[in-house]
């Protein structure tokens, strides 16, 4: 096998991580959205080079035209929740002064009424938020649907930091350098080895991991 081949294999398998992370992503809004018995959800995953929230998952109204917009990373409930790494029940938006997402609501056809917004954590880092949109009986929050949401919470952060490394790879991929293609190499052949050879190898990706932190 080419380096070419080799290369256009290993990132095939980067691109179809990256699809699969979205997807959960994706699974993830839709079931909170149901579970909650909202009109819509939404995941935003914080763009650290831009310091932008992207849509990054949608489910219900608005979210055909939501995914890929961006927003400052401290507009509105979503920035403040990023930022505070807080949870934050609302029953009616409009009477919040942190509410700023109107003129994207307006750009959806959908302004929503309330919210229940909860921030991303993985390892102590914010990478993103979660909200939940106009679940019924606002006013009726319970601690065990809060604890509910942050497991959704947690889900979404694993798939988020899953997302952000399997794109970091593919740029990396997409560099092209000699000593990128060998240690796309040595990735790839991993899976095909076996007992002492595939410790070996791993330890030898560790080590390699170790040395790069460093």
């Amino acid at each position: 096998m080419s380096d070419d081949d080799l290369h256009a294999a290993v990132a095939a398998g980067v691109l179809g991580a990256e699809d699969a992370h979205r997807q959960l992503l994706q699974a993830t809004v839709e079931v909170a959205r149901a579970i909650f018995a909202a009109k819509a959800s939404t995941i935003f995953l914080y763009d650290q080079d831009t310091d932008e929230l992207v849509f990054e998952a949608s489910s219900g109204e608005g979210s055909a035209s939501l995914l890929g917009q961006r927003i400052h990373s401290s507009t509105g409930i979503a920035g403040w929740t990023l930022v505070t790494r807080q949870p934050l029940v609302l029953s009616d938006v409009s009477e919040d002064p942190r509410w700023g997402g109107q003129e994207i609501a307006e750009r959806t056809g959908y302004v929503p009424k309330g919210l229940m917004s909860v921030p991303l954590l993985h390892e102590e880092e914010s990478v993103g938020v979660l909200q939940v949109l106009d679940r019924p009986e606002q006013d009726k929050f319970s601690l065990g649907e809060m604890e509910l949401l942050g497991l959704f919470a947690n889900q979404a952060a694993i798939s988020i930091d899953l997302l952000r490394k399997a794109r970091s790879a593919q740029a990396v991929l997409a560099d092209g350098s000699t000593d990128i293609a060998a240690l796309a190499r040595l990735a790839a052949n991993l899976d095909a080895l076996e007992g002492p050879k595939r410790r070996a190898a791993t330890e030898l990706l560790s080590a390699l991991e170790t040395l790069f932190k460093d």
